[in-house]
Order: C-alpha cells, then sequence, then structure tokens
C-alpha cells in the first residue's frame, strides 16, 4: 500500500508551500487547490485514509464517497498487480490500493463508516514523507526478520523429520500391530464378571504346547491377577486345513490350492505334484539348451532369492517368476532329462555314445553298390542285414534319427505311445489315492462300491491299451514287424467283439479281450447303484459293515454336496477337530432319489472322463512335437543362415544373427512355449490327476500372524 501511494503523493521541500501542496496532489485540480487553501485558512484539518477494496466494489465505493460527503474527499486508487488472500475468509481476489483525502473531522468520520461498510482493510497512513519512510523502513525489518525466523523454523523442523523418519517405519509397524491385537481383542468376549476375555480359536494340536506356554509368559510379565488357560472344547464345525509348507513346497501347495483348498484331514496332491508337475511340464517342453537355459536362471534366483531388491519389487510379473523360482528350477532340472531322452538340444542331436546303425555295414554286406548310391535320392537301413543295427541305443534316441527323413513319423509313434502309458499312470495312481480318504473317514463300504468298481472300469479298458503297448514292443522283433498289428484296430476290435479279424498279439487274446470288457461294462452298474442302494438299506434297519461312520460325500458335477447318514448312535472319534453328532438313523430324513442323482452324475462323469482324460494326455505328444518344431524352423530359418556365409565377414555377420537367434529363442521357445506347456501341465493335474481323488472344498487355516500384516504404506489407513 505504501508503495503505490507514493506515486499518489509527491513531497518537495525546496518548493513553495502551494505549489509543494499541489505536487503533493497532482491528481487536483488548480481551482480545487485554492478551495483547499480557504478550508485551512478557515481551520479545516487535511486527513488521509489508506487501505484495501476487493476490485468489484471500487466503483459502488467511489460513488458513495461522493453522495455522502458532498466533494469534501478526493478518491484516488491503483489496482494491484498479483492476488491477494483475504485473511477473513481465504478466498483469492484482485484488490485496489486508495487513498481517500478528506478536510474535517466529521467528513472522515463519514468516511470511516462508508468504509467499514464496504469491508474495507484500512492502514494508518504517515502524514509525511519522513514518517512513510520510516514506516517502510519498519516494515522492512520486520519482514526481514519474520523471513529468518520461518527460514529457522523450517531448518528445525526439517531435523525433527529426519530425525523422526529413521523412526517412523518401526512406528508404522508398532502401530499396525496394536491395531491388529485390538482388532482380534474385539473380537473376544466377556465372561459373565467382565473381567477376563475369552476367545474361540481354531489352533493345531502340536502348536498348544507353544500356546499354553506363551499365554502363561504373557500372564507372568503383565502381572494378571487372573492367569490365561486354554481348553480343548467339542465343536460341531468342520476344522480349517493347515498345510505346513517351506519355500521350497510352497509353489507346489499354490498350485494345488489355485483348484480348491483341501478338506480337513483329506489327502494332499501338493507332495506328488513336486514331482509330477516338472515331469510332465518336461514332456512337452524337452529340450536339453533350453532346460539349461531355464534351470540357470532359476538357480540365479534361488542363490539371490534374500536380495531385497528382487523381493520388494513391483512388478508382477517378476514377483510371479521370483515366487515360482523352485518350481521353474525343477522345471529346468527335468527338462534337461527329457531333453537327454529325445536327444534334443536346440533342435540338434548329440552323439554322446556314437550311433547304433552302420551305413558301412550296408556296403560290406553288399547290400548298397556305388550304383545305388547314384541312382537312389533316399535309403532306407534294414536292421536284418547283420552289422547294421547292433542294438538299443544306451539312453534316448540315437543321434541318426536326426538325419532321417521319417524321423517325424518315428517320433510321433513313439511319443503318442508314451504320453497314452503316461497318462494311465497318472490317473491310476490318483484312483488309487482316494482309498486313503476312505480309509481315514471311515467309510471302507466305499473301497467295494466306488473305488473297485473306478479302478477296474480305468484299468479293464484303458489299462489294457497300455499292457498291448508294451506286449508289442517286447513280443516282436524287427523280422516280426511287417506282421504286427495294429494296437489301434485291436482296441476297437475289443468294444465290437471282433477278435477273429486281424492276427492277435497272443493266443487266447478274443477271449481275454471279452472278460474284460464285460468287467468293465459290470463295475458301471455297481459304481452307479452300489453305494445309493446301500445306504437305502442301511437306512431302513441293516447292520453296518465295517463301522461306517462320518459323513457321506456325494459328487456332483460341479461341486459336493453333504448327505447326513448315520446307521447308529454312536460318536465320532478321531483327531482334534472331529465331533459327535450321532442321529439314529430311522429319524433321518433320507431322499433316495437326490442320492441316486448325485450317484449317477459322478458315474457319468468318471466313466466318460476316462474317455476323454486319457485323449487329454495326447497333448504331451503334441506340445512335444510343435515344441521341436518350432526349435527346427528357428534354427534353419536364422541361425543356419548365419553359419552358411563362409566369407571373411561371416563372422561379423554372426555375431548380430546370433543376437537375433538368442532373443527369439528367448521370447518364443522358453517364455511363449514354456508358458503354454505350464499351463497345459496345469490343466492335466487339476482336471484329470486331482478330480479322481480330491474335493478341494475346504476352507484354509489362516492363523494371526504378524508377518501377513503389509509391509509398505501402500494401502495403508492407519496413517
Amino acid at each position: 500500500m505504501l508503495r503505490i501511494t507514493r506515486n499518489f503523493v509527491h513531497r518537495s521541500a525546496e518548493r513553495e508551500p502551494l505549489q509543494a501542496q499541489y505536487e503533493e496532489f497532482p491528481f487536483l485540480e488548480k481551482d480545487t487547490m485554492m478551495d483547499y487553501t480557504s478550508m485551512q485558512r478557515l481551520g479545516a484539518k487535511l486527513g488521509f485514509i489508506s487501505g484495501l477494496i476487493q476490485r468489484v466494489k471500487i466503483e459502488a465505493f467511489e460513488r458513495m464517497l461522493w453522495r455522502v460527503c458532498k466533494g469534501y474527499t478526493i478518491l484516488s486508487y491503483s489496482e494491484i498487480d498479483e492476488c491477494l488472500e483475504d485473511p477473513d475468509t481465504g478466498e483469492i481476489t484482485k484488490s485496489v490500493v486508495f487513498l481517500i483525502s478528506y478536510w474535517g473531522d466529521q467528513i472522515g468520520q463519514k468516511v470511516k463508516k462508508i468504509c467499514d461498510c464496504y469491508h474495507c482493510h484500512l492502514y494508518p497512513y504517515p502524514n509525511s514523507n519522513e514518517e512513510r519512510k520510516d514506516v517502510v523502513e519498519g516494515l522492512r525489518t520486520r519482514i526481514q526478520d519474520l523471513h529468518t525466523v520461518l527460514h529457522r523454523t523450517e531448518e528445525y523442523l526439517k531435523q525433527v523429520l529426519n530425525k523422526a523418519s529413521e523412526s517412523v517405519y518401526t512406528w508404522v509397524i508398532q502401530v499396525k500391530k496394536m491395531k491388529a491385537i485390538y482388532h482380534i481383542l474385539n473380537l473376544c468376549s466377556f465372561d459373565v464378571t467382565n473381567k477376563c476375555l475369552i476367545a474361540e480359536v481354531w489352533c493345531p494340536v502340536n502348536d498348544l504346547p507353544v500356546l499354553r506356554r506363551a499365554l502363561e509368559d504373557g500372564s507372568r510379565k503383565s502381572g494378571a491377577t487372573v492367569p490365561s488357560f486354554v481348553n480343548r472344547i467339542p465343536c460341531s464345525e468342520t476344522p480349517p486345513t493347515l498345510v505346513r509348507t517351506n519355500k521350497f513346497t510352497s509353489g507346489f501347495q499354490n498350485i494345488v490350492e489355485a483348484y480348491g483348498v483341501g478338506n480337513y484331514r483329506e489327502v494332499n496332491p501338493a507332495p506328488y505334484t513336486i514331482i509330477t508337475f516338472p515331469f510332465l511340464f518336461a514332456v512337452m517342453f524337452g529340450d536339453l539348451g533350453h532346460g539349461v537355459i531355464m534351470a540357470l536362471f532359476a538357480l540365479w534366483m534361488v542363490l539371490c532369492e534374500n536380495d531385497r531388491k528382487l523381493k520388494r519389487t513391483r512388478n508382477e510379473i517378476w514377483n510371479t517368476f521370483f515366487e515360482g523360482r523352485y518350481i521353474i528350477l525343477m522345471m529346468g532340472l527335468f527338462s534337461v532329462y527329457t531333453g537327454l531322452i529325445y536327444n534334443d538340444c536346440f533342435s540338434k542331436s548329440l552323439n554322446i555314445f556314437g550311433s547304433n546303425w552302420s551305413v558301412r555295414a550296408m556296403f560290406e554286406q553288399k547290400q548298397w553298390t556305388n550304383t545305388t548310391l547314384r541312382s537312389n535320392g533316399v535309403l532306407s537301413l534294414d536292421p536284418n542285414v547283420t552289422g547294421v543295427f547292433t542294438g538299443p541305443y544306451p539312453l534316448g534316441i540315437d543321434p541318426i534319427w536326426n538325419m532321417a527323413s521319417n524321423r517325424l513319423t518315428f517320433l510321433n509313434s513313439y511319443k503318442m505311445k508314451m504320453s497314452v502309458i503316461l497318462g494311465i499312470f497318472h490317473m491310476s495312481f490318483g484312483v488309487i489315492l482316494g482309498v486313503f480318504n476312505h480309509l481315514h473317514f471311515r467309510k471302507k463300504i466305499n473301497i467295494l462300491l466306488v473305488f473297485l468298481p473306478e479302478l477296474l472300469f480305468l484299468l479293464c479298458l484303458f489299462g489294457y491299451l497300455v499292457f498291448m503297448i508294451v506286449y508289442k514292443w517286447l513280443a516282436f522283433s524287427v523280422q516280426d514287424s511287417q506282421l504286427a498289428p495294429s494296437i489301434l484296430i485291436h482296441f476297437i476290435n475289443m468294444f465290437l467283439m471282433q477278435g477273429d479279424s486281424v492276427r492277435p498279439l497272443f493266443p487266447g487274446q478274443a477271449g481275454f479281450q471279452v472278460f474284460l470288457l464285460v468287467i468293465s461294462l459290470l463295475s458301471v452298474p455297481v459304481l452307479l447303484l452300489g453305494k445309493p442302494v446301500y445306504l437305502y438299506w442301511l437306512h431302513h434297519g441293516g447292520s453296518s459293515m465295517g463301522s461306517y461312520r462320518g459323513y457321506e460325500r456325494v459328487r456332483r458335477s460341479s461341486e459336493e454336496e453333504l448327505s447326513l447318514m448315520r446307521a447308529h448312535d454312536m460318536e465320532e472319534g478321531g483327531s482334534h477337530g472331529d465331533h459327535s453328532n450321532s442321529r439314529e438313523s430311522q429319524g433321518e430324513e433320507f431322499d433316495f432319489a437326490d442320492v441316486f442323482l448325485h450317484q449317477s452324475i459322478h458315474t457319468i462323469e468318471y466313466c466318460l472322463g476316462c474317455i476323454s482324460n486319457t485323449a487329454s494326455y495326447l497333448r504331451l505328444w503334441a506340445l512335444s512335437l510343435a515344441h521341436a518344431q518350432l526349435s527346427e524352423v528357428l534354427w534353419a530359418m536364422v541361425m543356419r543362415v548365419g553359419l552358411r556365409v563362409d566369407t571373411k565377414f561371416g563372422v561379423v555377420f554372426l555375431v548380430p544373427v546370433f543376437g537375433l537367434f538368442a532373443v527369439l529363442t528367448v521370447s518364443i521357445l522358453l517364455v511363449m512355449e514354456g508358458l503354454s506347456a505350464f499351463l497345459h501341465a496345469l490343466r492335466l493335474h487339476w482336471v484329470e490327476f486331482q478330480n479322481k481323488f480330491y474335493n478341494g472344498t475346504g476352507i484354509k487355516f489362516i492363523p494371526f500372524s504378524f508377518s501377513l500384516l503389509p509391509s509398505s504404506f501402500e494401502h495403508d489407513g492407519l496413517l
């Protein structure tokens, strides 16, 4: 305000008083100055009022002054360039600096009232130039002092905050722990005296001594008058499922629980998945070179697993790879093994033991001559000729097959039969694991009415197919290769009962096939009607067989429903968490139609699933073939181009070619093909293996633990 009003008033001590007064008010006309001189002679006192007013009010303010004061005021104003904050309302507005000159105290009182009505911010205005300079200097000194105080305050606050930042993480953890503890305490209930808290929790039996010891230590350290204690109480609810894992088994357990959390005390497929999952992956991904790269990458992650930079990243894709580092390591190691079996390394074969086929023997036995070589583009090695074939290769596929024109035909037959054998063994193992569920839940009748029909149906049909594959490999030699019958034709004739149409594999094959077919067909009605009829008979007064207790679980196509069946009024024994819920069998409601419907759905699902699931394992052959062909195409289209350049620039040209080959190998064959094989192996475990014995309808046991609290400031609502 002082800076702007200085432009309104100019004093000059060297000039005449009237001229000085005129120069003080350059906005006055000379006639007005004469009136001002007359007012001074009459004893009227000249006064000044200065302040700030909003720009939108200045015109109305000026008119009001003119009408009320009858021209005895002079208003000068100028707009401020910057926007100022209203100290009362906090709004940012444009303001105007004004200076009002008036004559007489009465006019001054009116001006002040008008300023109050327009909410002007008034400031004292010095009458002389010296006073204005003193005020300006005083204001500058105050401003400088305030800047100094603010600067020192900011420095002090920075020091305080820097000191506090060293402990803020610890404070956050402590607040989170306190909040979590109070949240758990709020879930507890008071006893009758309102002096103790009662908490009903699930606790593993092995951890009960630790729990008691922790409660005793807490009571002693806190000086509680009432000690804490633990009582095991009977419960009618099914306990949650706890599976203890470590950093190696947790990844495989997550694969299983992605399908569903197991029921309490149900067989856990995770220990078997540790072997079967990477093996089935490697069957589809089998390549020695790609397996080594994958294993080395996973080994690096395993060795650097304690590195915080690798753990605490926001890249979700990297976190997925890092959490599954042990799975990737196992998949890489198994791929190295299957790559040796396939004798496939970047689409090339390794000649480790030398070939067991001899081209020289064909010339020595005079089967080939030079004329034969010149007149034939393709020649076939005859294993019946002495010395041409010396026996099976020690490990995997003979490297000479990499040069054969019928290599793909040979490998297709080999891998397709291998896929069927692995699939039947895998599914049979899943059916056998169901026995342990029946024994543990004391449903021994299910072994006779469910397990045996399922196993007989699977083995009499598809187990016999595996038997024919292995028998044909062992029974027919090279000399009998032209007479070896087709296994597919025999398997079709088994269902058509036309055993005499083709040459049998072994004596009595037709009768044996009819016997197996009859057994498999008879197992279907046993599986369909066995358990419903037994439960109906048991409900209407029959004696129980083998202490049939517990809940009878009947599978639907998409979920499991519980059909409560009791034979006698007896309590359930067993481990911690089991409960007694005995009812008299005559008092229970039994719906035979509902039980029969559920069992028929399970029977249809299983019988049709055996056929479709067996065909589903052919993906092992299909993806293995696709991976091998992609490797061969990539080598032929990229790497072979660089190797054919034999000029002096060949080495220089080979460098970018190898770089392109490496990038395509990692991006296509390792990442894309690896992800494809991973997903197919996941499907084989979820659909073809686990549905034979694993329900996955339980609830996971998640104990109270500080380690489960978020360690970052993100998604925090307590700060």
